[in-house]
C-alpha cells in the first residue's frame, strides 16, 4: 500500500516525474515514440511555431522578449526542451500563454515530432532554434514569402529568412549592403559554403563583425527593415542550410516520414540532413526570402566568445 501510494504521488507531481505521458504512434513501419510533459496552451491555431530552448538562459530575455513582441495573436507558440525541464521556461510561457513541452529523451528531432503532432490544426510550422533572434513581422513577412514562393518557377518544401551568421546569409547579407569586399579584407572571401573552417564559425571577430561591432554592418532590425522594403524575391539555396529558422507545412513534413529518430544520440544535425536531403530529392527546394532577416548568435566554436560578448552588448539583441 505504501509503495503504491509513493508510485502515484511521483506519478502525479512533475518536479519528481514530470515526464508521465507517452506518445507511440508508427510512421512509415517505424515507431514514434518517447516520454513528454505538455502544459498545453493551444489555441488550435493554424500556424504553430516551435522554438527549441533550454541550455541558453542567459538568452531567453532577447530571444524570448522578441517572440513575445512581434508574434501575431493567431499563432500558437510551443517552447520544446528536449530532455530536460526548465521551471523558468515553464513560467515564461505561463506568463505569454505559450504551451511548454519537455520530452525525457534528449533527442531534437524527437521533439519536434512530438510538437507537431500534439498540435493536430497546425497546418504551417514555423521553427526557431533558442540563439535565434526574429525580427519585426517576421511571422508574417516568411508567410508572404512562403506563398509568394508557390507561385513561382519552384514548388518550395521549405523557407526560410537572411541570417548573416549562416553559410548561405552571410555571402547574400554582405552583397546586398555592398560589404563583400570589406569583408574579404578583414576576414576572407564571402562564399556561400557551410563548414568549421570558414571564419563566420570559427573566428569570433568575423561574427562580431557581422552582427555589427565597428558600426559598419547594420543592425538585424535595419537591415531587416531595409530588404522588407524591396520588391518580393525568394531563391532556391544551391547547399545544405542551417535550419535555426524555417517555415514549413504539416504536409511536407508527413510527406518526408516525420523527422528522422535514431535508436541512440541526441539528434543533432539529424534533422537538418533529412530535411535538405528531403528537399532536393523531392524537387522541393528549400527556399531563402530575399526579404526578411533574423539574428544567430553563432556556432559552435564561437559560442563562448559570443556569450561573453552578448553579455557585455545586450542592448544591442534586446527587442526595439
Amino acid at each position: 500500500m505504501i509503495v503504491q501510494k509513493i508510485k502515484s504521488f511521483a506519478k502525479n507531481n512533475r518536479f519528481l516525474n514530470p515526464y508521465y505521458e507517452k506518445i507511440k504512434v508508427y510512421v512509415q513501419n517505424r515507431p514514434l515514440y518517447g516520454k513528454y510533459k505538455l502544459e498545453d496552451r493551444s489555441k488550435g491555431s493554424s500556424p504553430l511555431c516551435i522554438i527549441l530552448a533550454g541550455y541558453k538562459n542567459y538568452l531567453y530575455p532577447a530571444v524570448l522578449g522578441r517572440v513575445a513582441k512581434y508574434a501575431p495573436n493567431d499563432i500558437d507558440v510551443c517552447v520544446c526542451s528536449s530532455g530536460v525541464f526548465s521551471d523558468e521556461l515553464s513560467r515564461i510561457c505561463k506568463e505569454h500563454d505559450w504551451s511548454y513541452l519537455s520530452t525525457k529523451r534528449n533527442n531534437v528531432s524527437l521533439i519536434q515530432n512530438i510538437a507537431i503532432w500534439l498540435h493536430p490544426k497546425a497546418e504551417y510550422i514555423y521553427k526557431l532554434d533558442e540563439d535565434i533572434f526574429i525580427t519585426e513581422n517576421y511571422f508574417e513577412h516568411l508567410m508572404n514569402a512562403y506563398k509568394h514562393a508557390e507561385g513561382g518557377d519552384y514548388f518550395p518544401g521549405v523557407l526560410a529568412p537572411l541570417i548573416p551568421v549562416n553559410g548561405y546569409g552571410n555571402c547574400r547579407v554582405l552583397e546586398k549592403l555592398g560589404l563583400s569586399a570589406e569583408y574579404e579584407k578583414r576576414f576572407e572571401r564571402p562564399k556561400y559554403q557551410l563548414g568549421r573552417f570558414r571564419e563566420i564559425e570559427k573566428n569570433p571577430e568575423a561574427v562580431q563583425f557581422v552582427w555589427g561591432r565597428g558600426g559598419v554592418v547594420p543592425s538585424i532590425d535595419e537591415i531587416n527593415a531595409r530588404f522588407a522594403s524591396e520588391s518580393l524575391e525568394e531563391r532556391p539555396c544551391a547547399i545544405r542550410f542551417s535550419i535555426g529558422a524555417i517555415l514549413f507545412k504539416r504536409s511536407f513534413w508527413k510527406e518526408m516520414g516525420y523527422f528522422p529518430v535514431e535508436k541512440r544520440g541526441t539528434g543533432m544535425g539529424g534533422d537538418e540532413a533529412a530535411l535538405c536531403k528531403y528537399c532536393c530529392m523531392s524537387s522541393q527546394p528549400l527556399m531563402v526570402s530575399e526579404n526578411v532577416v533574423v539574428g544567430h548568435l553563432s556556432f559552435g566554436l564561437t559560442n563562448q566568445a559570443m556569450k561573453e560578448y552578448f553579455l557585455s552588448n545586450q542592448n544591442l539583441f534586446m527587442p526595439r
